[in-house]
């Protein structure tokens, strides 16, 4: 594929996914995360020959102009969209796959600097296809995003992430799956620093249910169910209101 066919390929993603883009020559002149990933490219090249002080030294000023700080040694996929992108941090042995989306703040980090062989080891993360990071959310070591999956603004994430997914929290946890909810009913699932406290705390709900006689059963299901009942009718309560309450157009 030749130099100008990606770079057109690159305006064309752009104008599908960010609602912002009015134009192509916009999308050309003012969006600092293509302008990251063209140098990368260049840089990636330079690094994969041996021109790696000239890499790192274009990356810099890369990072100087654009507020987006890309490894030469990076991996990256066609039509990453970087939106916004001040903050974004992608490490050395990064893997980034296609039509991948990362917002501003996001770091695909890494762990651990010990070498393999006389290369770097594989330390920092891989995205599949699709996946979808939002603002200020860390990736961190060497592990998986699967395919299509989405990670919510400022998670941590640590563990791999089967495809079809949605994760947020500290540490991240998956909260949908294949379009599921999914839910956590055991809390050893909880890998946080309070995991021990809810076990133990639900051990001693236990022994007092068993001490009186057990008490009526909690469907965490239908509560969520609800939730979601109430939240869609609040939405049509806006779009309703909406047709005649002034937001403050024209001021």
């Amino acid at each position: 594929m030749s130099l100008l066919t990606r770079v057109r390929e690159d305006i064309q993603s752009v104008m599908r996914r960010d609602p912002a883009a009015q134009s192509g020559i916009q999308v050309l002149l003012t969006t600092p995360g293509l302008h990251a990933v063209w140098v990368h490219r260049l840089n990636h090249a330079l690094w994969q020959r041996g021109w790696r002080l000239t890499a790192r030294l274009l990356s810099q000023i890369a990072r100087f102009c654009t507020g987006i700080e890309i490894h030469p040694g990076a991996s990256l996929g066609r039509r990453l969209l970087i939106d916004h992108g001040m903050g974004v941090v992608i490490g050395e042995t990064a893997v980034v796959g296609d039509d991948v989306t990362l917002y501003q703040g996001v770091t695909l980090g890494g762990t651990g600097n010990a070498p393999e062989a006389g290369h770097a080891s594989k330390r920092h993360p891989t995205l599949c296809n699709g996946v979808f990071v939002g603002n200020n959310a860390n990736i961190l070591g060497n592990i998986t995003i699967g395919e299509n999956s989405r990670v919510g603004a400022g998670s941590v994430v640590l563990r791999d992430v089967p495809p079809n997914s949605t994760v947020v929290g500290v540490p991240a946890h998956i909260v949908y799956h294949n379009g599921n909810r999914v839910l956590i009913t055991d809390p050893h699932e909880i890998k946080d620093p309070l995991s021990d406290a809810l076990i133990a705390l639900t051990v001693r709900v236990e022994r007092l249910e068993a001490a009186t006689g057990g008490v009526e059963t909690f469907d965490a299901t239908d509560t969520f169910a609800a939730e979601d009942l109430e939240r869609e009718a609040y939405r049509q309560t806006l779009e309703h209101a909406r047709e005649w309450v002034s937001m403050g157009e024209g001021i």
